[in-house]
């Protein structure tokens, strides 16, 4: 089931462009740490109090999740318990055609509903923000359907988000032997580069690029391959794997402003104050409301 990412603007139209957008987000997720230094790993730690907060590296900031276009649209909400009379309940939507065929085929018909409507709500929680509810709802299905992609993958994005970079790593290093999509490498590659493990990071890169996948997914890699190196003080590498990207565009995308947001952030790191002035600017004057980019030039002002 391989997942090519949905359309970055307006509401997914069929269920399957919404499953996709969940896996599009675990990736765009990558980008929330940009190229600050990755903290240092720490043994898994499986508690079950809630923690919905990501132990992410360097700066807590969170600049694809906040604009409205990329946000991912909400696959199916249960209505609260108890809601008052006359409430109009929204039906939940079904998992995509290609989810839950692949789940009777692994598990057979008789199994298959009871763990299609499990995911059904792990996939709600992980939209919701609620890692940890996920996790409780997804670990048990992975056991018992180890060969379903789409439980793997989504299992390891919310490791991911709760910080279990190694967990995360294995799940969805078993969603790529198990569709040969890679997809989610970007994903793997800011797993290992918060783990300290540079030379992997390196290797995943080196790896998604033969496979040669979409623009957004090499643009993903790239961010977290120049964070892995201002990581290791190689900021001048960085810079240069980045900058060939940043030239000014009539119309740029939105993985060309998030390029543009971490060659700014490196330009500064590096001391290069005017070029980084000139990349924020750039930036407000395409969104005005872009992460923080406003404020990150009126300090360099």
């Amino acid at each position: 089931m391989t997942r090519k990412g949905a359309e970055a603007l307006g509401e997914a139209r069929t269920a399957s462009e919404e499953w996709r957008r969940a896996a599009e987000l675990g990736r765009r997720e990558t980008e929330d740490r940009h190229i600050r230094p990755a903290e240092a790993w720490e043994p898994e730690r499986w508690d079950e109090e809630p923690d919905e907060r990501d132990r992410r590296p360097g700066r807590d900031i969170e600049p694809f999740t906040a604009p409205k276009e990329t946000r991912a649209p909400t696959m199916a909400r249960r209505p609260a318990v108890g809601a008052p009379a006359g409430r109009v309940r929204r039906k939940p939507r079904e998992l995509p055609d290609e989810v839950t065929g692949e789940l009777a085929a692994v598990t057979g018909p008789r199994r298959s509903p009871r763990l299609a409507r499990q995911l059904t709500l792990a996939a709600e929680s992980y939209e919701a923000g609620r890692y940890q509810d996920a996790v409780k709802l997804l670990r048990p299905l992975a056991e018992s359907a180890p060969d379903a992609a789409g439980i793997r993958e989504l299992y390891g994005l919310t490791l991911y988000r709760l910080g279990r970079w190694k967990s995360a790593r294995g799940e969805l290093d078993a969603y790529h032997t198990l569709t040969g999509s890679v997809d989610q490498y970007p994903v793997v590659a800011d797993c290992e580069r918060a783990m300290g493990r540079h030379s992997a990071v390196d290797e995943r890169w080196r790896q998604l690029k033969e496979a040669s996948p979409g623009v957004e997914v090499l643009a993903e890699g790239r961010l977290v391959v120049a964070g892995s190196l201002a990581d290791r003080g190689r900021l001048a590498e960085a810079v240069a794997l980045l900058e060939r990207f940043g030239a000014d565009r009539s119309h740029p995308k939105d993985w060309h402003l998030r390029t543009w947001y971490a060659l700014a952030d490196l330009y500064e790191r590096a001391g290069d104050v005017p070029r980084a002035r000139a990349l924020f600017r750039r930036l407000v004057e395409r969104d005005a409301g872009f992460f923080d980019a406003a404020e990150r030039l009126t300090t360099l002002r």
